[in-house]
This record gives C-alpha cells, structure tokens and sequence, in this order.
C-alpha cells in the first residue's frame, strides 16, 4: 500500500535546518528496503499559488490556501506493507527531520 507522508513545520517554532545530511541517509535507507516511492522538499508557503476554476473563470490568487502557524514543507511516497510499518518509518522521519509527520493512506 503507498502513504503520502507529509513534512509539517511551523513558523513559530520551527525544526532545524541542519537536517539533510540525516535525511539523505534515511532516504537511502528508504530506497534500500523498498519503500522509497518519490520525496520532495517544498518552497515556503508565501510562494504559492491557489487556483479556483469551479466558477466561470479560474481564480489565482497568491499566498497558501490557508494560513496557519503550521505549513507543509515537504512530501515522502512510500509503500509499506501495512499501516504499521508506514507509522514505525514516520517515527523515524519525524526524529531524523525534526517535524511532525502526517500519514495518509492513497485510496
């Protein structure tokens, strides 16, 4: 089954920078026992773009959706055999990246 593990810092208190050499080696772990799917840091939340056609013309607007203290930094794909395995691996993410770890299971 795949999980999307979703990165979520916060401005007030955020995690530390210094992380990538930790994260690289859990990404290469990752990989190596097959649960590496695709991963991808995010720009800052002031850099996005919210797009809204359910009306006549499309709406663009600029800024999150939301604004919140909390924000998403960055996404892992995994598969792991159950939900078990997916929240063991994002114990780990949570302490090698220093942010909490949302998991959502792909429908």
């Amino acid at each position: 089954m795949r999980y999307l593990v979703s990165v979520i810092d916060d401005k007030i208190t955020p995690g530390s920078t210094d992380r990538q050499p930790a994260i690289s080696a859990f990404n290469e772990r990752l990989i190596a026992e097959g649960h590496w799917v695709f991963a991808g840091g995010l720009a800052a939340p002031d850099t996005a773009t919210v797009v809204d056609s359910r009306g006549e013309e499309a709406m663009v607007t600029d800024g999150p959706f939301l604004e919140s203290k909390e924000y998403l930094a960055g996404v892992w794909v995994w598969e792991a055999p159950d939900l078990d395995v997916a929240l063991a691996l994002a114990a780990e993410a949570s302490k090698v990246c220093d942010r909490k770890i949302e998991v959502r299971p792909f429908q």
